[in-house]
């Protein structure tokens, strides 16, 4: 039973995934229906966790709008995420910035990394 699930999951893994981690400044570029028609949205924020692994590997993008905070989780290997596209790259000292979900203004940016 495992191996049929591994191979299932396997044909679902895209080739080219972008580099990314957390506490980057990243584009989703997410597929959207509306009827019959279909368009692609573009979703910018800071990325504030990443978790699993294999097909099942999601990421958490947070960004304000109209001063709310929203976050969405994709899929990173999902059909319905076109491209991910790494804007700035955040220098961070933990895995998942939850921290960063009760501040607002300059408090809640990321310094950029610098090489």
């Amino acid at each position: 039973m495992n191996e049929i699930i591994r191979k299932i999951e396997a044909e679902q893994l895209k080739e080219n995934v972008p580099q990314f981690n957390v506490g980057d400044t990243v584009k989703v570029y997410g597929k959207i229906k509306e009827g019959n028609r279909e368009r692609i949205q573009v979703f910018e924020g800071t990325v504030l966790k990443k978790q699993g692994g294999s097909t099942r590997e999601t990421f958490t993008v947070r960004k304000f709008s109209n001063g709310v905070g929203v976050e969405k989780t994709w899929p990173l290997h999902s059909p319905n995420v076109e491209r991910v596209e790494v804007v700035r790259r955040g220098k961070v000292r933990r895995a998942k910035l939850n921290y960063l979900r009760g501040r607002v203004g300059k408090r809640a940016k990321v310094k950029e990394l610098v090489k």
